[in-house]
């Protein structure tokens, strides 16, 4: 542990792939140093962390956890902690995302899916608050646009995040002055990643995009730079989520077609 590093440190869970991977290398390009949560993308994590390493050497670091088991996360925190002796920014962007209509929402799906995108981020928050304290740092948190309309078959997802937007005023609360807490609200940035190989758009993809006021997706890239300006230009917000959906609900919660995927990376 080298503790003279003059790097700011961020925690991002859920970073193998997708939104956490492009958050990651965007922080990590500009100069923080990058621990990589993964919970079963073990092999995208390392070829994420070790691409960022070949950079600037030992400035990625990756570790497994399950933020379903509270254990876990609290070894995670722990671990995270004496990598670089603190933590400057959080961001809990890990997640689990699948249907469950009611009348087929089992026990374990409740577990998993409230566990993954709420309970996981609670308790690293709560461990790491010592140190974003210490530090004057901040925490992010990924909802998603249903978290204000829900989204007809995904319930207990929509429940979640809209848990995670509750969680980010509480600790906002909680945690100020030292630290502050945002949210990030993406809308339509991914196709379910078993659609992405399908060379023409379906008809319900079509009707996402004519509900967009900008009138095509978002990016990946897009959400990070949300990430960067709430961790670092924005220093005077906290307790707030910013929506980034290109315009689709401008304020209105009801959103006709649901067929995309948010951040979504466990």
């Amino acid at each position: 542990m080298n503790n003279m590093r003059e790097a700011k440190v961020l925690l991002i869970t859920g970073a193998a792939r997708r939104i956490g991977a492009a958050i990651a290398t965007l922080f990590h390009g500009r100069g923080y140093d990058v621990i990589i949560h993964f919970n079963e993308s073990e092999r995208q994590a390392i070829a994420l962390g070790n691409a960022l390493n070949a950079q600037r050497t030992d400035s990625a670091l990756c570790l497994q956890a399950d933020l379903c088991a509270v254990s876990q996360v609290r070894a995670l925190a722990a671990a995270a902690l004496a990598w670089r002796g603190g933590i400057d920014v959080l961001i809990n962007n890990a997640s689990r995302f699948y249907p469950g209509a009611i009348g087929g929402v089992d026990e374990a799906a409740w577990d998993d899916l409230l566990g993954s995108n709420l309970k996981g981020g609670f308790f690293l928050a709560q461990d790491l608050a010592p140190s974003l304290r210490e530090r004057q740092g901040c925490i992010i948190n990924l909802t998603d646009i249903h978290a204000d309309g829900g989204r007809k078959d995904y319930p207990v997802y929509s429940i979640a995040k809209a848990g995670v937007k509750m969680m980010t005023k509480a600790l906002a609360r909680e945690l100020a002055p030292q630290v502050r807490v945002n949210g990030i609200s993406p809308g339509a940035i991914l196709w379910p990643e078993d659609e992405q190989s399908e060379k023409e758009l379906s008809d319900a993809q079509r009707a996402v995009i004519r509900d967009i006021a900008l009138q095509r997706m978002g990016s990946c890239e897009e959400i990070a730079a949300t990430a960067w300006y709430l961790a670092e230009l924005a220093p005077y917000s906290t307790g707030q989520t910013i929506r980034v959906d290109g315009g689709r609900t401008q304020g209105d919660a009801s959103i006709s077609h649901t067929h995309e995927q948010g951040a979504l990376d466990a």
